[in-house]
């Protein structure tokens, strides 16, 4: 029923336009789409937007049948799988204001008017809480050593205010400086353990989609790779006391114990609570002192 001229045969896959060549060259039982004049196809991403749009047009019919088959399903893997469907839907993940999402702001202070703020606070309650715990190490330092280390702590605090504690890693408004946790859209990957490339069990999370999601999102870590506690700060402290008239590379240990440098969102089960077995540089802990020529 279509006209011969202006038709075309594509790749169901891809949408790549076939020629004869190309044709004769497919394995069998390949699909193919048969496309008339004016018509075009972009791959089967063409049927899943199209499945997804009907969805969403019709996303409150579907909560009420999932909710109304919970109600009479006794069979417990059924009830799990009904259970998640209404979960997933109920989600508001664009929603950013309370009044857009009222419920993901319940159980938390008034004045977080946005989900970004309060993830914002989150994470600087972290910085500030290993900043507490670098400042309170100064009872293991060497006594002549002490006010050189209290030195550094007071750099590093002002560096941290000066970057509002990091707290834009968590903003998904902050999209470049966002970008190596999560996406724009505020999703967050497991990147532990420390010492793979990929979660193995692929966990990830969208702390902004609902308020369970955010609760469950506090239960998650950020690991030090090298060590805060058995080797960051015990280094910075040994590296004061035994300074000898050099520089200590302050800058160095602070990127250790602040910045994604040295620091990895993982999932609970994910963090490797053992000894890491990884120590600091010792060529980054001193500086390197400019060299300086007399003219005679």
């Amino acid at each position: 029923q279509l006209p011969l001229a202006g038709s075309r045969l594509c790749l169901y896959e891809d949408g790549t336009e076939l020629t004869e060549s190309y044709f004769r060259a497919l394995p069998p039982q390949t699909e193919l789409v048969l496309l008339g004049p004016g018509e075009s196809w972009r791959g089967c991403a063409s049927d899943i937007e199209r499945l997804l749009a009907a969805f969403c047009s019709q996303q409150g019919a579907v909560v009420e049948a999932a909710r109304r088959l919970l109600t009479d399903e006794r069979a417990p893997h059924r009830q799990k799988l009904l259970a998640d469907l209404i979960h997933n839907l109920s989600e508001n993940i664009l929603a950013e204001n309370k009044e857009d999402d009222k419920k993901w702001f319940e159980g938390l202070e008034s004045r977080f008017k946005n989900k970004s703020s309060y993830l914002r606070h989150s994470c600087e309650s972290r910085m500030r809480g290993y900043m507490r715990e670098v400042s309170g190490f100064i009872s293991n330092v060497h006594p002549a050593a002490q006010d050189a280390y209290r030195g550094i702590i007071d750099l590093m605090a002002d560096k941290l205010k000066s970057v509002k504690y990091n707290g834009c890693y968590f903003d998904r408004r902050e999209e470049e400086e966002a970008a190596r946790l999560c996406t724009t859209e505020g999703w967050f990957s497991c990147q532990g353990p420390f010492d793979r490339d990929d979660c193995p069990c692929k966990h990830s999370i969208n702390p902004y989609s609902n308020r369970e999601s955010r609760i469950l999102f506090s239960t998650w870590n950020l690991d030090h790779i090298i060590e805060k506690k058995r080797a960051v700060v015990p280094e910075l402290a040994e590296a004061v006391k035994t300074r000898d008239g050099r520089e200590v590379n302050w800058e160095y240990f602070y990127q250790l114990l602040f910045t994604l440098d040295n620091l990895k969102l993982v999932h609970i089960a994910c963090h490797k609570k053992t000894n890491h077995n990884l120590s600091c540089d010792k060529t980054r802990i001193y500086r390197k002192r400019k060299q300086t020529y007399e003219i005679s």
